[in-house]
């Protein structure tokens, strides 16, 4: 039976065998990628982005900008799109109607059916789909970054990436994870986003999901699970290093803070555009594709400095019909310690404000690098040992990006050599 994600469209791989990737690159330009672009190739391929089958062409790209929408009225928020050069496509012969090899690691990667070649007024697309085309916003930067035209068409892989260790498990395709879903019997499945290790906040925001999802369903049986999605992509010096981050998520099920009747850990490949509202309805489409029943969205969902109202994301979500968006959200406020309450609590609960601590991001990171085992009300104890064995591990003895981090770190995945 097909399997129907996002758009009420089927589910496909776009992905070749090797005999039939060998026979269909012969003669082929190469053109390298960078890895922000690999990203998105195994997005396009696995069925991530359905309905997307490759980059965007300029009516789709502009109706996303315009109105949140693709070119047929599908519900899509980012663009999805490949630049280069005016001299690139001079140099490489790209021509509408011709297909090239992209290649990554200096290996074959896929193949790209160049429908349409177009530019755009990048400005434009910053104020559309970020509110603000201020150099300060990270995401602005990279949209910025592109070069002056793009090539829009469909994307067939013809490699299938290796996932290097410690990720091997946690890669699982939409159409993988229906299939984990079904062996699970979860009728309902919240998505937790992050880009963080757990600390008890992010911990009870999970349960608080998990509860808010499994609704009226009968308890005699698990039928509801939280699926971790974390997000792998480009790092910022002083983010949490990705191997911390997928393994801590999966260290609190590990050590029975949730189970496997329950709890789920897995990874998206995409570089983050802090954009706030639209990421929110973005993040919503592809875990339609993976299977998700529920999306949990917090205070401030990928938004980054003060650009967007701290629930701003809730109400674009809440005027988008359900019949083009096929996924409940599931909204919470912030979780914190009352000492009066002495617990974990929301702030939609208890009413000693005056006393509320909250989980503020730098005083978790300087709870981590002072390395110094914190009360198991903030970091379960096994988490922050894991954390501290990351750094170690993976991190040249930081649990956040550094410069040699950058340099020296094994590749999430890599692309081997076709056939290998």
């Amino acid at each position: 039976m097909a399997e129907i994600g996002h758009g009420g469209k089927k589910i496909v791989e776009r992905i070749l065998e090797p005999k039939e990737a060998a026979k269909k690159i012969k003669g082929l330009t190469e053109i390298p990628i960078r890895s922000q672009i690999a990203n998105e190739v195994i997005d396009l391929a696995y069925g991530w982005f359905t309905p997307l089958q490759g980059f965007m062409g300029k009516a789709d790209a502009d109706a996303v900008c315009r109105s949140t929408q693709l070119a047929d009225g599908t519900v899509w928020s980012i663009p999805i799109i490949f630049d280069m050069t005016e001299s690139e496509i001079s140099e490489y012969g790209i021509k509408e109607g011709g297909t090239v090899l992209l290649t990554y690691q200096d290996n074959p990667m896929a193949i790209f059916e160049i429908d349409e070649i177009w530019d755009y007024n990048m400005e434009d697309m910053c104020n559309c789909i970020y509110g603000t085309a201020e150099q300060k916003h990270p995401g602005v930067v990279r949209t910025c970054g592109y070069k002056e035209k793009f090539l829009g068409g469909k994307i067939t892989l013809v490699n299938r990436p290796t996932i290097n260790p410690p990720y091997g498990p946690y890669f699982i395709p939409p159409l993988e994870m229906r299939k984990k879903f079904k062996e699970k019997a979860w009728q309902a499945v919240v998505v937790h986003q992050t880009r963080n290790v757990p600390h008890t906040g992010h911990e009870w925001l999970m349960k608080g999901a998990w509860a808010q999802a499994y609704g009226g369903l009968p308890i005699k049986e698990p039928l509801c699970g939280v699926l971790v999605n974390a997000i792998i992509g480009a790092k910022r010096k002083g983010d949490y290093i990705d191997e911390a981050i997928i393994l801590c998520q999966d260290e609190l099920r590990k050590s029975g803070y949730f189970g496997d009747h329950n709890h789920l850990t897995s990874l998206t490949f995409w570089d983050m555009r802090y954009a706030g509202p639209k990421e929110a309805v973005f993040h919503a489409c592809i875990r339609v594709n993976l299977g998700l029943t529920h999306h949990m969205y917090g205070r401030d969902h990928a938004g980054v400095g003060d650009y967007y109202d701290p629930y701003e994301a809730h109400e674009l979500l809440q005027s988008i019909p359900r019949e083009k968006l096929n996924i409940t959200p599931v909204y919470s406020m912030n979780w914190l310690y009352c000492p009066h309450c002495g617990e974990i609590t929301s702030e939609g609960l208890c009413s000693h404000k005056k006393e509320w601590q909250k989980f503020s991001g730098t005083l978790i990171r300087s709870i981590v690098q002072d390395g110094v085992k914190p009360p198991r009300l903030i970091f379960r104890p096994e988490v922050f040992d894991l954390v501290m064995e990351c750094a170690e591990k993976y991190g040249f003895g930081s649990p956040f990006v550094t410069d040699e981090y950058l340099e020296n770190r094994t590749p999430v995945f890599s692309i081997p050599p076709l056939g290998a």
